[in-house]
């Protein structure tokens, strides 16, 4: 795996960055934290947030369904936790596969040693 040397990656973001970046105020991400459960940036000090990647990430596709889009708060936080919800189910999924993977290659290893 390549290690990231690009410097310009900034870890946390200030609220004033992020909302300039959604062309939003201020007040309309501290409104959406209060509605969708699962937006919580960090916060420092004197309540002062700090919004990672995922945080970020996470607001793209609220700000999409609801200003791009049109969709009602319930229905996007309804929206949201849907997909939330297959996504879990996706990665149990996954887990339960790669457990199967490994007996079986355990398995091919007792074979192949009784050859």
């Amino acid at each position: 795996m390549a290690l990231n040397t690009n410097k310009n990656v900034k870890l946390y973001y200030s609220i004033k960055e992020v909302a300039a970046m959604f062309d939003i105020r201020e007040s309309t991400l501290r409104f959406w934290e209060t509605e969708f459960p699962h937006l919580k940036p960090k916060t420092v000090g004197q309540n002062v947030r700090q919004y990672t990647e995922k945080d970020i990430e996470q607001i793209r596709v609220i700000h999409n369904l609801v200003k791009v889009r049109g969709f009602k708060l319930s229905a996007a936080r309804k929206m949201l936790n849907k997909n939330r919800t297959g996504v879990d189910k996706s990665s149990d999924i996954l887990a339960t596969l790669i457990s199967v993977r490994d007996e079986l290659k355990e398995l091919k290893k007792q074979l192949d040693s009784m050859v």
